[in-house]
């Protein structure tokens, strides 16, 4: 497997290369929203410079190459496979109560006896990630792991972006199938948050929207907690997501990040499912532990026999991670890709949400507030 990566600038253009050109089967893209929107003029000219390449990709709130974070650019990175096989799908999903149905209509697409690996990206704003890795994973044959992660539009939550081909539209999913038997993958998600406060038990929610917490308004309860935070809603629930949990008394579970609030309803919508009757407490980390967390994602990703120099390494970081770190947000990308494979390329994006496998278990399904990195490779 070869790879190479280039980047769009408004004003410059693409920087492809010139040298050690390569004809690649896949070439995906993260981009500001600005850059996607309209006429999508850097994705036109991708799809026109490769136009037997599966060409897809979603819009960020921040840019990833290599070891720097971007914003107002477009990133790439062509992949040349020596035997894997792609194929691309695209799937509108109309409504948040349709998440399930579109994963899984995107999965029957992607169905093959050689199928090795999913990536998926989605709309960030109507989805509810839960829902949607669940009906891909009702879908696709036991063992097929799901990565990716949810489209970012910056601190805005206002629309997001997923391409296929020359289209690139809000309300949709694209799913990458990878197929055959050199296919190497690997991958890993960690977080570095910690629970404070009281546990407060689920007493009404629907999906992904969050209306009571132990019977009393959620968003209510919730901007008592963040005080004068709380004008700066939703973008400044990405510092306090919640943990939830089954009972009241395990130690670990799920972060959910807030998409958006309603004051009519007093609710809180998520980027996954805020099931009733679980618990849920407020979540809050340091710099430093958000630092150790990437470490620990790019060393659990690390284990793939490929040779060096040949393997990329996909990282979807959450946008809430990125406004904890602030000015040392390249310090977690410094320690994800320093546990990874030597000249590993790198690259990705700040997300509303990340899809992965969950540490210790092998199904995948939505997180957030991670540093979810997939590996691929092929066999020597």
């Amino acid at each position: 497997m070869q790879t190479s990566t280039c980047q769009w600038i408004q004003g410059t253009g693409w920087s492809l290369p010139t040298t050690g050109i390569i004809t690649p089967q896949l070439v995906l893209y993260f981009g500001a929203t600005s850059q996607l929107a309209g006429d999508a003029l850097p994705v036109r000219e991708l799809v026109k410079r490769f136009p037997n390449a599966v060409v897809c990709g979603c819009s960020t709130a921040g840019e990833i190459l290599g070891n720097r974070v971007f914003d107002e650019s477009v990133v790439a990175v062509l992949v040349q496979f020596k035997s894997t096989r792609v194929h691309a799908i695209a799937e509108a999903i109309v409504s948040n109560a349709d998440s399930h149905d579109g994963g899984r209509r995107a999965a029957e697409k992607l169905k093959a006896p050689d199928l090795r690996h999913v990536l998926v990206l989605s709309d960030g704003l109507v989805v509810n990630g839960t829902a949607l890795i669940e009906g891909f994973r009702a879908a696709l044959p036991p063992g097929i792991v799901i990565t990716g992660g949810l489209a970012g539009d910056g601190a805005n939550f206002q629309k997001t972006f997923v391409g296929l081909g020359g289209e690139v539209k809000r309300d949709q999913v694209v799913a990458v199938g990878f197929y055959g038997p050199d296919l190497l993958v690997n991958y890993g998600s960690r977080g570095g948050w910690e629970g404070f406060g009281p546990r407060r038990r689920i007493t009404r929610s629907l999906a992904n929207t969050l209306l009571e917490l132990d019977g009393q308004p959620a968003l209510q309860l919730y901007k008592r907690y963040l005080g004068t935070r709380a004008a700066g809603l939703p973008a400044t629930g990405l510092l306090f997501p919640l943990e939830l949990t089954k009972s009241a008394t395990e130690e670990t579970g799920l972060v959910r990040t807030i998409l958006a609030v309603d004051e009519a309803k007093q609710s809180l919508t998520f980027a996954g499912d805020m099931p009733e009757g679980w618990y849920a407490r407020l979540m809050k980390a340091s710099g430093d532990q958000l630092v150790e967390g990437a470490a620990h994602a790019g060393l659990a990703a690390v284990a793939i026999d490929a040779p060096a120099g040949s393997t990329l390494a996909i990282l979807v970081s959450c946008v809430g991670r990125r406004l904890v770190l602030g000015q040392r947000i390249e310090e977690e990308l410094d320690a994800a890709i320093g546990a990874l494979p030597e000249k590993t390329a790198a690259i990705g994006f700040y997300s509303y949400g990340e899809a992965c496998p969950a540490a210790g278990s092998g199904l995948s399904e939505l997180h957030n507030q991670t540093m979810t990195i997939t590996v691929l490779g092929e066999k020597m």
